[in-house]
C-alpha cells in the first residue's frame, strides 16, 4: 500500500515555515481536502509573533497589534472561534519627539503627508522654515515620475520639502520597515498615497482626497488578543492538528527538488537527512532561506528573492511601578526621527494603549522601546544591559522617570524586517512569474505585499488557493477549497495599509 493510499488517497501538501503566513496557508489547504504537514526549522512556531511575561504581565515580543481596518486578521480570529478574545486600544493618539520635545502627531496626515496645514502648524513638529516650505506643494508644477518607481525621500521631498520627510514620513515608515527613506519604495510603502498622487498634481491635495473618501466611522484602527498577539499562531496550529494536520518544529528544510509526481524535501541535518515527498509545497519563510530553497529548481525566483534585504531591530520591554511616572502618559506612544540622533526610534506605552493590560496589573506600566535601523546593525552589537540602559535613559529624558524598572526583557530580531526598496513591486512580480511556471508551488509571507499580519494572511490565502487549484486540476482532491481563499486571489498590497504592528502607532490619523 502506498503512502497516499494509506491516507485515503489525499494529496500531501507541505508548508515550509511556521509563521502566521505558513500556518494560515496550512489550515486552508487542510480544509480544502489536502493532507498537510508544516515544517518549522526553529524550536517554536509563530515567527515574529511571540508573547511572554515581563514583571508578571504578558507582553508581546514582536508584533503587538494588527490592523482592524483590513479584514483578514479579524476574519481569522473569528473563524477560529476566538472573537471574544479580541481587544482594541484605549487610545491611538501618539506623538513625535522633534526639535527636543514630544509633540503631537499632526491630525489629518496620512503616512506623514499632511492634509491640514493649520494642524501641522499647531503640532510644531517642523521648524518655521520647514513649515513655510510645505504649502509650495499646492503651486509647484507636477513632479515627473513616469511609470517607474521612486524613493520616498525623492518624491515626498520634491513636493513638501526635506523636513516633512525627516520629521514625519521617516519616523512613521521607520516603525514599519526600520528602513531608509532614500531607499524605500514610494509605490510599495505608501501605496494609497502613491496611487492618489498619480491623479493629483499636489501631494497635499492627493491626501485630502484620500481622507474625504474614507468612511466617516471606520471603527478601531488596531486590534490584538487578550492573551497577546503571540498567542494567535498557537491557536491556528491547534486548529490544524485538530483537523488532522501535522505541525513539526525543529524540522529545518535544507533542500527542495522537483520529482516526476511532485516535490521532495530534504529535512534535518546533513549527517542524517530525512526525505519527505509532497504533491505541492508552499514556501513561507523569509527571502534569504526561500532563495536558497528555490535556487536549483526556480533560479529566476531565487535571484530576485536574494535582492530583498532585511533590517535588524531589538525591542526592549520595561515594567515600571506606576509611581515612577510623574504623570501617566496620555498617548499610546511616540516616534523618534532619525535626524534626532537618538538610539531609541519608537516607544509604546503598552499599559496605556491596551486597557486590559492595565486592568490586569493596575500598579504597573509596561513600556516597549524599539531600537535599530537598517544599516545601523552596530547599534545592536551590544549587550542586553547596554540596550536596557539606552531604553531607561530615553524614558528618563522624555518622561521624567527617576526610578529603575522592576523588570526588563530584551528581544532581538536579527534580519527581521524586509526592506521594500525602490522597484520592490517589480521584484515581487518577477518572483511570482517564475514560481507560476512550477505547478504545485507557491510562496507566502512578509517579503511580498506587506509586513502587517492581515497582509501576510492574504498572501497565505492566495498561495493556498493556487495549490488547491493545482491539486484539483489533477483530480486529486475529494472536494475543492472551502472558499476561504477565493477572495485572496491576486493578493497584493492593500492601499492605505497604515503603520504596521511592531510599533502600533497609526500611519493614518483616525477619523
Amino acid at each position: 500500500m502506498t503512502e497516499r493510499e494509506a491516507n485515503g488517497g489525499r494529496p500531501h501538501a507541505v508548508v515550509i515555515g511556521g509563521g502566521i503566513a505558513g500556518l494560515t496557508a496550512a489550515r486552508q489547504l487542510l480544509r480544502g481536502g489536502a493532507r498537510v504537514t508544516v515544517l518549522e526549522g526553529s524550536p517554536d512556531i509563530g515567527g515574529k509573533l511571540r508573547v511572554s511575561e515581563v514583571g508578571g504581565i504578558p507582553v508581546d515580543e514582536g508584533a503587538e497589534a494588527m490592523l482592524a481596518r483590513r479584514p483578514e486578521g479579524l476574519e481569522l480570529v473569528r473563524d477560529l472561534g476566538r472573537a471574544g478574545d479580541l481587544v482594541h486600544p484605549g487610545t491611538t493618539s501618539s506623538a513625535i519627539f522633534s526639535h527636543g520635545a514630544l509633540r503631537p502627531l499632526p491630525s489629518g496626515q496620512v503616512m506623514g503627508v499632511p492634509s491640514d496645514l493649520a494642524a501641522l502648524a499647531r503640532a510644531q513638529v517642523l521648524s518655521p522654515m520647514g513649515l513655510a516650505r510645505v504649502p509650495l506643494d499646492l503651486v509647484l508644477p507636477a513632479t515627473p515620475r513616469g511609470a517607474s518607481d521612486v524613493s520616498v525621500a525623492d518624491y515626498v521631498g520634491a513636493r513638501l520639502g526635506r523636513e516633512v520627510v525627516d520629521r514625519l514620513v521617516e519616523p512613521l515608515l521607520g516603525g514599519v520597515y526600520a528602513g531608509r527613506v532614500e531607499e524605500l519604495s514610494f509605490e510599495a510603502t505608501m501605496a494609497s498615497v502613491a496611487v492618489a498622487s498619480r491623479s493629483h498634481r499636489s501631494l497635499i491635495s492627493a491626501v485630502r482626497g484620500i481622507r474625504q473618501a474614507a468612511p466617516g466611522n471606520p471603527g478601531p484602527v488596531f486590534a490584538t488578543l487578550a492573551g497577546g498577539l503571540g498567542s494567535l499562531p498557537h491557536l491556528v496550529a491547534d486548529a490544524i492538528t485538530a483537523g488532522g494536520g501535522t505541525v513539526r518544529t525543529g524540522a529545518m528544510v535544507r533542500g527542495l527538488r522537483r520529482t516526476p509526481t511532485g516535490w521532495r524535501l530534504t529535512v534535518g541535518p546533513a549527517r542524517s537527512p530525512e526525505y519527505l515527498d509532497a504533491d505541492a509545497v508552499v514556501v513561507a519563510v523569509p527571502a534569504a532561506p526561500a532563495a536558497r530553497l528555490l535556487a536549483d529548481e526556480v533560479p529566476a525566483a531565487s535571484r530576485e528573492l536574494a535582492r530583498i534585504d532585511y533590517a535588524s531591530m531589538a525591542i526592549v520591554t520595561l515594567v515600571y511601578p506606576v509611581s515612577a511616572f510623574p504623570r501617566l502618559p496620555r498617548v499610546s506612544g511616540y516616534l523618534v526621527p532619525a535626524v534626532e540622533g537618538r538610539e531609541v526610534k519608537a516607544v509604546t506605552f503598552s499599559s496605556v494603549k491596551w486597557p486590559h493590560l492595565r486592568e490586569s496589573a493596575p500598579d504597573l506600566i509596561a513600556v516597549r522601546c524599539s531600537i535599530g535601523r537598517y544599516g545601523e546593525e552596530h547599534t545592536l552589537q551590544r549587550s542586553d544591559d547596554d540596550l536596557r540602559a539606552a531604553a531607561v535613559t530615553e524614558l528618563a529624558v522624555t518622561c521624567g522617570l527617576d526610578e529603575l524598572p522592576i523588570a526588563c526583557r530584551v528581544t532581538r530580531w536579527g534580519g527581521g524586517l524586509p526592506q521594500y526598496n525602490v522597484g520592490h513591486a517589480d521584484v515581487v512580480a518577477r518572483i511570482r512569474a517564475a514560481v507560476a511556471g512550477q505547478p504545485g508551488l507557491a510562496v507566502a509571507g512578509a517579503a511580498y505585499d506587506g509586513l502587517g499580519i492581515p497582509a501576510c494572511i492574504a498572501t497565505a490565502r492566495a498561495a493556498a488557493t493556487r495549490v488547491l487549484e493545482h491539486l484539483d486540476s489533477r483530480g486529486e482532491l475529494s472536494h475543492g477549497s472551502d472558499g476561504e481563499g477565493e477572495q485572496a486571489q491576486g493578493a497584493g498590497p492593500e492601499p492605505g495599509d497604515p503603520l504596521h504592528d511592531v510599533v502600533g502607532i497609526p500611519g493614518e490619523d483616525p477619523r
